[in-house]
């Protein structure tokens, strides 16, 4: 007889435990012939070698599962158990466009034209630039792209970014710390990667700076290797600042630039980064332009009506 003890690295060990330790239950009826017990993330097992060499290979097989779709149930268990070679997962039809596996275990997948677009540039150039209204999902998309690169181990850290126009000039008559303060400008990259990342997890991340998440300023003076770093509402990014940042990529990056050019909160519009962009770069063929629009708008379906009225409107507009 012999003993061990097995680590198990999963984001929730409570979800991977199942309710009431359902899972782990199902585990010890099936390899009956073993003593297996949990300690949190400590399985302590003792038997005859050649069992205890099938409940480590199985465990691996379930704990790959888990760490993929983000689920883990009694049929999941039973069809990983009673398969001699390899994992079925005929009950999660597989699909091409699918990034990633939320934390609740949906798929997260390019849904439109533009955002299946974008995800073939990412395996193509190292510095995109995503430009397009509001909802059509090119943040969202992202933030898949870079959280999939972070588990796929494409790369160390995640940098995510925004120009803070507004916090800048009221920031002082906020209450908090810089994190404190800054906060509600950066909650949009924030309320994404907890669609992807278990609270637990990303905070573990936030603190070990694996995923880094600050206004653009605090880019300045930076080399960025082995990251995947995001610029979101670049359109917010004068021309000095959207050069300092696409000019600290180093070795093995991926960037992506997104932004809207219909909402420019700069105070001289003209004064943006990113209109003068695609002129200034557009012969560099490691760069890639994807242009979102309205038939990408994934939100409610009265707001692609809203940007196609406010579309006319400045069109009209800009004839008077």
């Amino acid at each position: 007889m012999i003993e061990k003890s097995i680590l198990i690295e999963v984001d929730d060990l409570n979800k991977f435990y199942g309710i009431r330790d359902c899972n782990f239950v199902l585990l010890q009826k099936h390899f009956s012939k073993i003593k297996i017990v949990a300690r949190g993330d400590i399985i302590k097992i003792a038997g005859e070698e050649t069992e205890i060499e099938i409940f480590e290979n199985k465990l691996s097989e379930i704990i790959q599962f888990y760490n993929k779709y983000n689920k883990l149930d009694a049929k999941d268990i039973h069809i990983i158990l009673c398969q001699d070679k390899e994992i079925v997962t005929e009950n999660i039809p597989e699909d091409k466009d699918i990034l990633l596996y939320s934390v609740s275990g949906k798929p997260i997948k390019a849904r439109t034209k533009h955002q299946k677009i974008l995800t073939e540039e990412f395996y193509k150039n190292d510095l995109i630039f995503a430009i397009g209204p509001a909802g059509t999902g090119k943040t969202y998309t992202s933030i898949a792209l870079a959280v999939k690169a972070l588990k796929e181990m494409r790369v160390r850290r995640i940098i995510l970014s925004r120009p803070a126009v507004e916090a800048g000039e009221n920031l002082g008559f906020l209450p908090g710390d810089v994190r404190e303060k800054l906060d509600p400008y950066l909650q949009p990259l924030y309320d994404a990667l907890l669609d992807m990342i278990p609270y637990k997890k990303l905070e573990k991340y936030i603190e070990e700076k694996v995923i880094q998440i600050a206004p653009l300023a605090f880019m300045r003076g930076r080399t960025l290797s082995d990251a995947f770093a995001i610029l979101d509402e670049a359109q917010n990014a004068t021309y000095t600042q959207l050069k300092m940042f696409i000019t600290r990529m180093g070795e093995n990056s991926k960037f992506i630039i997104t932004g809207d050019l219909t909402q420019i909160d700069l105070p001289n519009k003209k004064d943006s980064g990113l209109l003068s962009s695609k002129e200034i770069l557009k012969d560099i063929p490691e760069i890639s332009f994807v242009d979102f629009d309205k038939s990408d708008i994934i939100r409610h379906k009265v707001v692609s009506k809203i940007v196609e009225a406010y579309e006319k409107s400045e069109k009209e507009n800009n004839k008077q």
